[in-house]
């Protein structure tokens, strides 16, 4: 059965997975249709849904379709830290004339996004916030679909390297949104994507850089190093066909945000994006509990959305933020791979 090779894309840029609604079937079929891959992001939604997101992206593009699933972590709330986070959101929340989430402990729906995968078999299936156990990794290829590793240490390497997979994300700390680090109770690795790039070039060929690139000398540079494409997500956030919502989209162009932080006030799990006053505010005391804090803060983050408030929502965007422009995904990518298109 013969698999895809990431090697072989005419533009080597892949279309980062952003959950929670940037990410489309159209903004992936415009990103595989412009000669890179497009991924659909498999998190924070149900089965059924990603499985009519892939049937859909499929029905609008020839090219290849990426998935990309988030991997259940161990539980890391601590109940009495949680409630003192949500007694502290209660006058905001209130601000906002909304209530605050249930803070549950869920898998994401993830044994049952494992069975769609292997029933409708995208080209490229990728991990994050841990590697597939070596079962579903070896199930998955056996039904002809790459695996991909995301990677921010040395250790995760070497781990996922075991569990068979194909091929790695090397997630700088540049990245926009959440870090992919395996222990969600770790602080986020800080060794550049250089060197973080070089070293999981050590242990396999076939290596994706992600991580700040947001410029055709961005690409061109990690591709000299030895990457095989350049993941790009913040780069996409203003294209046409990507689903950010319009507060997020004024704030990425808004002169007001100067900057991206690490943060895990808004989730409970380490995620850059603008720098803004709910991060400033609400950082410190965050509890480490994802997904249990995302579903807290949700209505919250949602109703700010509606009421055009950029400083009560996550904006996720990566250290390139200010090199993303609107316009056309397919002319994204080609502007993005201009100086190296195979």
């Amino acid at each position: 059965m013969t698999m895809f090779d990431l090697r072989e894309l005419d533009a080597p840029i892949v279309g980062a997975p952003m959950a929670g609604g940037p990410s489309t079937p159209a903004l992936a079929a415009a990103v595989s249709g412009a000669g890179g891959l497009g991924f659909l992001a498999g998190a924070l939604l149900g089965a059924d849904k990603l499985a009519a997101d892939i049937a859909t992206a499929r029905n609008l593009t020839s090219g290849p379709i990426g998935v990309n699933l988030f991997v259940p972590q161990f539980d890391t709330g601590r109940p009495e830290e949680i409630a003192g986070y949500a007694e502290e959101l209660a006058e905001l929340a209130s601000q906002f004339a909304v209530e605050l989430g249930e803070p549950r402990y869920t898998d994401d729906d993830y044994p049952a996004k494992i069975d769609v995968l292997l029933d409708l078999r995208p080209d490229v299936v990728s991990f994050t916030f841990g590697c597939a156990s070596a079962d579903d990794i070896g199930r998955l290829r056996a039904a002809g679909i790459t695996t991909v590793a995301t990677v921010t240490t040395v250790d995760e390497t070497e781990m996922a390297k075991a569990r068979g997979v194909d091929a790695f994300v090397a997630q700088g700390p540049g990245a926009g949104g959440h870090r992919g680090t395996f222990d969600p109770l770790a602080e986020p690795a800080t060794d550049s994507l250089e060197v973080l790039l070089a070293a999981v070039l050590e242990r396999s060929d076939v290596v994706i850089a992600a991580g700040g690139i947001g410029t055709p000398e961005d690409v061109e540079r990690v591709v000299g190093l030895g990457a095989v494409a350049a993941q790009v997500g913040t780069a996409l956030l203003l294209s046409d066909e990507a689903g950010t919502n319009p507060v997020s989209r004024a704030a990425l162009q808004d002169k007001q945000f100067t900057e991206t932080a690490v943060t895990k006030s808004f989730s409970g799990r380490y995620a850059r994006g603008l720098k803004n006053r709910f991060m400033e505010n609400h950082e410190k005391t965050a509890p480490l509990a994802y997904p249990q804090i995302h579903y807290l803060t949700g209505p919250l983050r949602r109703a700010a959305v509606k009421a055009g408030d950029p400083h009560a929502t996550n904006h996720w965007a990566g250290t390139a933020f200010g090199e993303a422009r609107p316009g056309a995904a397919a002319a994204i990518v080609e502007a993005l791979s201009s100086r190296i298109r195979r």
